[in-house]
């Protein structure tokens, strides 16, 4: 067992944030002494553990402790997650290091639009190796075999479209570095839906206020917490250009629309376009 204090020298979390876990039940010790003293065991580290993991993705500790506490909860998962994940900051540490190198020496060799075949190979690579194994064996179906499906998957992303929309996509992260890494490093499937649920109820909570003034405080308010949710679900940057583009596809997207319109009332897309369009207006 070991008290708070050697928790956070091990750690490096403050008592106060150890306090705070335990408090709102997101870390409760696994004994307190009759002194009074917090005490925790492995498990508790452990705990503590995919506790911070997601607290470096972002998320809220209510959210935390939902998955946490989740009868689904997939532990290896989790941590087959966040060893990619630190493999990718220590490959992308090493990459930005070589690149400022090279920026020392004179060579201007950093590149953060244009994706080379090398790069949908990596994706493409990514998506098949994230498939669930029926995803895969449908995919491999339909194709005539899993290679066939990979040398689809590579013509479709080395189209002129959507080659557009990768360029697209590094506006909204900031940097080609960022779009490959999120690109090859998706969330675990829990956390994905995690994020899926509160963004779909996000969205619902703003398509409730239809009819009301688009200006109004609780209606910026609700399209404040949106852009949050869709930051931390999607990982971008650059969220106003994202948003005034999913604006654009609400009033664009024939099918979306059509969508909205019929299960949430006539009006409901153009409803959440002047929404988002008002949040960022000057």
């Amino acid at each position: 067992m070991r008290t708070v204090k050697e928790i956070s020298k091990l750690t490096g979390i403050s008592v106060r944030t150890l306090h705070y876990y335990h408090e709102i039940g997101l870390l409760p010790p696994t004994q307190v002494s009759e002194a009074g003293y917090r005490l925790y065991d492995d498990k508790a580290l452990e705990t503590l553990r995919q506790i911070l993991f997601f607290r470096e993705l972002d998320m809220p500790l209510k959210q935390i402790q939902k998955i946490l506490q989740s009868p689904d909860f997939d532990r290896k998962t989790i941590l087959k997650s966040q060893r990619k994940m630190l493999e990718l900051k220590k490959e992308r540490l090493d990459r930005i290091i070589a690149s400022i190198d090279d920026v020392l020496k004179g060579e201007e060799t950093m590149d953060f639009t244009v994706f080379s075949t090398q790069d949908i190979e990596e994706i493409c690579k990514a998506t098949l190796a994230n498939m669930s194994e029926e995803q895969q064996e449908l995919a491999a179906e339909q194709y005539g075999g899993r290679e066939n499906y990979e040398k689809r998957l590579m013509e479709l992303m080395s189209t002129e479209q959507a080659r557009k929309n990768m360029e697209k996509m590094v506006e909204w992260y900031g940097d080609k570095e960022t779009c490959m890494d999120v690109a090859t490093h998706p969330l675990s499937a829990q956390v994905t839906a995690a994020y899926g649920k509160r963004f779909d109820a996000v969205q619902k909570k703003l398509m409730g206020k239809k009819g009301t003034d688009v200006n109004s405080f609780e209606v910026k308010e609700i399209v404040g917490e949106f852009e949050f949710v869709a930051k931390q679900f999607f990982r971008l940057k650059n969220m106003e250009s994202f948003m005034l583009e999913m604006a654009a596809d609400y009033r664009n997207n024939q099918a979306l629309r059509e969508h909205l319109d019929q299960t949430e009332g006539d009006g409901t897309a153009d409803y959440l376009a002047d929404a988002l369009e008002a949040f960022y207006r000057k």
